[in-house]
């Protein structure tokens, strides 16, 4: 035992010292203290329905009637108990409070990764900091992206893994690479995964083209064929993952439409190109690799009242706190995303080091690192350089199905570390012959510091700090300020403020770049000793991203364990609408964006919800009939009881009552067919829910066509509530037709009449019905 723990001291003085680092930035967390982020508080909604029903059953429903008319649960939340890999994240969470779990997994992994690549301890210690303290590991964690943060973690694993199995290893490498491949995707975040795949896929061609050129085709057959049985051992691991959200898929919004998207097009509806690229990196905004606040960093909260934006507000008369408080609303980000919590910062000296790789670093593994990362960097790009994204968006498989493509730039945040490490490592390996390098290593960190000298010194003679919408912000503010030159006057200041923001962080970077090109110096004229040279270095990269990171997750981020309880509280109006004890009704709440935000969904049965997938209908309905004004016959359809509203004159909250929600379940009148789905959405423009239904003829085999009238003394009500389970008692004198409302799920859905099974058939384009026969059911 003893010659083990001096065999592996230092890989356990680095797993201590990791364990330290994750302590110290997340002390809040071991404090009691809880992260309030978006994403969590929209899950920890949509997700109340499945626990209060899981707690009484002891498993999880598979359906939820609490948002968007009713979806299936395991696209929101599912324990897969019986996956392995389930027990193993819940050991890391047992000691490591999320989301520290997180950096120590980064951290962790990374640090295999280069040990793997034959790095010395302390140099990896190094490319282990730098590929977990990218600003957006932490951008994502104070947003809620939980599951992203998690794939993350085990990236840096199975690169490690798939390059040790093409090197010869054929016992642990493939072994422990089906391990870390399963616990990326039990960690459920298809499009990380995706582009990981990606860039390997891309390695593998590397590969092939040296077993080629050497003639060792068999050694690389037998590695491809380790990896495959891999990669299927991880997938079947996961049935339980992937195979339920296939089926999901293809009826959701990342699958095929079923109505051309406007009455013009005969294109149909799936992931829209458009929005997928909203969230596309600039090609100038890619900067913020080196310099974070090149581009304002995030939209919002950045303007303190040291700003130019303040002084204008004090200067028109607001109060200094008023004052504040406006400005920290205005955009500091002036790129073209929608808006953005932060840059895409790698590290100053890390970049400068990524350069240096590419001009110092041998072999075909520097080749593959710089073409994967200039193809994710050209992916990230989107609509600002569709050449090579549509390419890829429209032929190759599943690129498709993901959006936000500036996502891609996960994986450039992990090859970016690695090339700059193995450039310190060629260093320390050159020994004394370093010297011949010394003008490589002056120009590249010359060039770089230069660059950050002059947008430091003259920011605005490469950057316009104005976007497309500048104009209409001057409008915009001037209309609300009753002057238009008021508002031209603020744009000034706002871009004064712009300004100031890339300068302070130019000159921050120069002296990154400065202080890391010293210590190199000192090293290459052997005035240091590597560990000593190494040290210091690891200091600096970890100062420069600590404290980049601390602007968007910081102490402040975190409240104590009352409050982070009491996130989500009922309001006057919660109160009034949950004094209906009725079995099922749905609510539409129109203070906010119904159809991004579930906190309704905590509360009561929602028409709306917060989800990147819902189902297609749903969304078709929304496009066609809530797109500028909302369809009440919808609404009614849909038995949406209440509708929360906001007056405009007191800003107060007021609750509706809608006579006209058609119920839980009814018999309608008459029943008419439709040819195709465009008639049958189209139909629904004006029609009363309660008497007509429109069917589409592809169900005329499961009706009794010669009874489709409104049966006398008919009468339907639902009994019995279960997410899963739904018990009605029918009577009628006559074989009638019932709509339900309730969303019509293909997969999984089964309908029986006193025990015996019936089909269920598609009404009003997207609700379930059944043909009922006369008497009590």
């Amino acid at each position: 035992m003893k010659n083990w723990i001096s065999k592996n001291s230092p890989h356990l003085i680095v797993i201590g010292a990791f364990i330290l680092l994750v302590f110290f930035y997340f002390t809040p967390i071991f404090q009691g203290k809880g992260l309030v982020q978006h994403d969590v508080l929209q899950a920890e909604a949509s997700q109340k329905e499945l626990f209060e029903y899981k707690a009484k059953d002891g498993h999880t429903p598979l359906w939820t009637n609490s948002m968007f008319g009713g979806m299936p649960t395991y696209q929101i939340w599912n324990d897969h108990a019986n996956n392995v890999t389930s027990y193993i994240g819940k050991f890391f969470k047992t000691i490591f409070p999320t989301p520290a779990d997180m950096i120590l997994l980064c951290l962790l992994g990374g640090y295999l990764l280069f040990s793997v690549l034959r790095i010395r301890p302390w140099l990896a210690v190094l490319g282990a900091i730098a590929l977990t303290f990218s600003t957006y590991n932490f951008i994502y964690i104070e947003a809620g992206h939980l599951t992203k943060v998690y794939a993350i973690a085990y990236m840096a694993p199975i690169i490690a893994f798939v390059i040790l199995t093409f090197r010869g290893n054929r016992t642990w490498a493939p072994l422990l690479l089906a391990l870390f491949l399963a616990l990326e995707i039990r960690a459920n975040h298809l499009q990380m995964t995706y582009y990981l795949f990606l860039v390997l896929a891309l390695y593998v061609l590397f590969e092939l083209y040296h077993a080629i050129k050497n003639k060792k085709l068999p050694d690389f057959a037998k590695a491809i064929g380790l990896q495959v049985a891999a990669a299927v051992l991880a997938v079947l691991v996961n049935a339980t993952v992937l195979f339920p959200t296939y089926e999901y898929s293809k009826l959701s919004t990342r699958g095929q439409g079923n109505v051309p998207k406007t009455e013009e097009s005969a294109e149909s509806y799936g992931l829209d190109k458009k929005y997928a690229y909203d969230w596309s990196q600039g090609v100038g905004e890619s900067i913020t690799f080196l310099i974070p606040n090149a581009y304002g960093g995030k939209s919002q909260g950045v303007l303190d009242e040291k700003s130019e934006v303040v002084q204008f507000f004090v200067r028109n008369g607001f109060p200094q706190n008023q004052a504040v408080q406006v400005a920290q609303n205005l955009p500091a980000y002036w790129g073209e995303k929608p808006f953005t919590s932060g840059p895409w910062y790698f590290g100053a000296a890390v970049f400068a080091l990524f350069i240096l790789g590419l001009v110092i670093v041998p072999g075909r593994l520097k080749w593959w690192l710089f073409s994967a990362t200039a193809l994710i960097l050209l992916l990230s790009f989107g609509r600002h350089f569709p050449l090579i994204s549509d390419l890829f968006f429209d032929y190759v498989p599943l690129y498709n199905k993901f959006r936000a493509v500036e996502s891609t730039l996960v994986i450039a945040s992990i090859l970016i570390p690695i090339l700059a490490i193995l450039a310190l490592d060629e260093l320390i390996n050159l020994g004394t012959n370093v010297h011949k390098v010394q003008k490589k290593i002056l120009y590249t960190f010359g060039g770089v510091a230069f660059v950050c000298l002059v947008i430091g010194f003259m920011p605005d003679l490469f950057l316009s700090f104005r976007n497309s919408g500048h104009q209409e912000f001057i409008q915009t503010m001037g209309q609300q300020m009753g002057d238009s030159s008021a508002g031209q006057e603020l744009a000034v200041a706002l871009i004064k403020d712009r300004k100031e923001l890339a300068s302070k962080d130019a000159y921050r970077s120069f002296f990154i770049v400065v202080l890391a090109f010293a210590l190199i110096w000192m090293f290459v004229k052997g005035k240091t000793t590597p560990t000593v040279f190494l040290a210091l270095l690891t200091v600096l990269v970890g100062v420069d991203l600590w404290t980049v990171d601390k602007r968007y997750l910081n102490d402040d981020s975190f409240v104590d364990q009352r409050r982070h309880q009491q996130h989500i509280q009922p309001r006057e109006v919660d109160e009034l609408i949950l004094r209906d004890k009725a079995l099922s009704y749905r609510v539409l709440d129109l203070t906010t964006n119904p159809f991004s935000d579930a906190k309704a969904s905590y509360f009561y049965k929602s028409l709306g919800g917060y989800h990147a997938a819902k189902l297609m209908r749903f969304q078709e309905i929304l496009d066609h009939q809530f797109s500028g004004a909302i369809n009440e016959d919808v609404l009614d359809m849909f038995n949406t009881k209440y509708v929360i509203s906001r007056s405009s004159e007191n800003n107060s909250e007021n609750v509706s009552n809608r006579s006209s929600a058609a119920g839980n379940a009814w018999f309608v009148d008459r029943v008419t067919f439709v040819k195709d789905n465009t008639e049958e959405i189209r139909s629904l423009d004006s029609f009363n829910a309660k008497r007509e239904a429109f069917v589409h003829e592809a169900f005329k085999d499961k009706i009794n066509e010669d009874k489709l009238v409104k049966p006398s003394n008919a009468n339907i009500e639902l009994t019995s509530y279960h997410p899963d389970t739904l018990r009605y008692e029918s009577s009628a004198d006559d074989m009638g037709f019932a709509v339900f409302s309730e969303m019509y799920y293909e997969k999984g859905w089964e309908a029986y009449i006193d025990g015996e099974k019936v089909p269920i058939i598609r009404a009003d384009y997207a609700l379930r019905a059944l043909q009922i026969p006369e008497g009590n059911h």
